[in-house]
């Protein structure tokens, strides 16, 4: 069995220099797959494969690997063990925390982003189960190339020598996603300050980290009801209500269908269920449902704003934390419309500046403010006070 291999560099793309992935999983049949997957791409070159974090360590120099794909149970090393290590090799680099959809997983895969991993994926349960294996396979693409432009612009920033990445018609999606960080954003101007009843967040790609300063910021400093939808899958969200639970102090929960919102109540979109309200302010209730995916997640963010701005109307107070694509901004849209207040997180916090920059690019943001800023402007808000 190969347990660590550098592969040789190849121009793949005459337009430019394909991202460099590493991929360390002790399973010679995952290994084996991904590499097929991400190789197939031409904007996206995998140059070392290793079967556990000791051989990840001792190829990393040579290799030089700009993101690493890394499963969490291996032996010799784990991935937890590893992650440290190869950050501290070079501290720009972009992990992807690989799991199976279990408790412990996800737990470990949510202390990972605390210690600098960028993102993390489920695998999928059967790799023969052909939704199982797209909807993975179109996944790992998009946080492949998200995580990698990030990494090349914050490299450019630096000043450093970066290469240009590829274009290819596969990317004509994740393109789109990333115009907003092209465009000037604008910031929205509100006559008057609404009375705020309720507070809605979107997060994505990087958004457990933001969501937990941002919970821990607003700790004994409001009482309504706040709504979370974060990209994730089942199990994944159950362990971030009960961590957000410890952070803010107060009942976090995964949403229920047909429970009545309370003050100083945080629902969260159960993974693979969109989060949605109806009633009236004061009769608030909460009603799941898996109709298709929007914006290819599930749950997505416009559903739950939709609902929202039909109960809240211009009262309810939204958020768009870090994250790839633009799930959030046809909600945004309808609630800048309105009216309501609308924060998005700045470039420069956000691991993806995919939302929030779309939604500031469109000229929707009330504040454009970085992360450590949000939660009190929130609280300025709900208190009748500008940001």
């Amino acid at each position: 069995m190969i347990q660590a291999e550098t592969i040789a560099q190849s121009p793949k793309s005459a337009s430019g220099d394909p991202y460099r992935v590493m991929i360390v999983d002790d399973s010679a049949v995952i290994r084996g797959f991904l590499s097929r997957w991400l190789d197939a791409e031409a904007d996206i070159h995998v140059v070392a494969l290793a079967s556990n974090g000791a051989m990840a360590l001792r190829e990393f120099e040579r290799a030089k690997p700009e993101l690493v794909i890394l499963d969490i149970e291996m032996p010799e090393m784990d991935g937890l063990t590893a992650l440290p290590k190869l950050v501290s090799l070079d501290p720009d680099v972009q992990v992807i925390m690989a799991s199976t959809l279990t408790r412990r997983n996800a737990d470990v895969s949510l202390k990972a982003l605390s210690m600098g991993a960028a993102d993390y994926i489920a695998k999928p349960e059967s790799t023969r189960v052909a939704d199982d294996k797209e909807n993975f396979q179109r996944g790992l693409l998009e946080k492949v190339r998200a995580l990698g432009s990030t990494r090349r612009s914050r490299d450019k920033a630096a000043g450093k020598v970066v290469s240009r990445p590829a274009i290819v018609p596969q990317q004509r999606e994740h393109k789109a996603s990333l115009v907003a960080a092209k465009t000037p954003a604008t910031v929205r101007q509100i006559s008057r300050i609404p009375q705020i009843k309720a507070i809605a967040i979107g997060a994505s790609t990087g958004g457990p980290q933001a969501l937990f300063k941002l919970l821990a910021g607003l700790k004994d400093k409001i009482n309504l009801p706040i709504f979370i939808t974060q990209h994730m899958p089942a199990t994944f969200t159950t362990i971030l209500a009960e961590h957000l639970t410890k952070i803010y102090g107060k009942d976090c929960l995964e949403a229920i269908d047909g429970e009545k919102v309370q003050d100083n109540r945080v629902y969260v979109a159960p993974g693979n269920w969109h989060l949605t309200v109806s009633g009236q302010v004061g009769n608030t209730i909460i009603k799941l449902n898996q109709e298709a995916p929007e914006n290819y997640c599930r749950p997505s963010v416009d559903p739950m704003l939709r609902s929202l701005q039909s109960v809240y109307g211009t009262h309810v107070l939204t958020t768009i934390l870090t994250g790839m694509g633009h799930d959030g901004l046809e909600g945004c849209r309808k609630l800048a419309e309105s009216g309501a207040v609308v924060i998005g997180q700045d470039e420069e916090t956000s691991v993806v500046w995919g939302m929030p920059g779309a939604v500031a690019s469109a000229g929707l943001c009330t504040n454009i403010l970085p992360l450590q800023r949000i939660s009190g402007a929130i609280e300025n808000f709900v208190n009748g006070r500008p940001a």
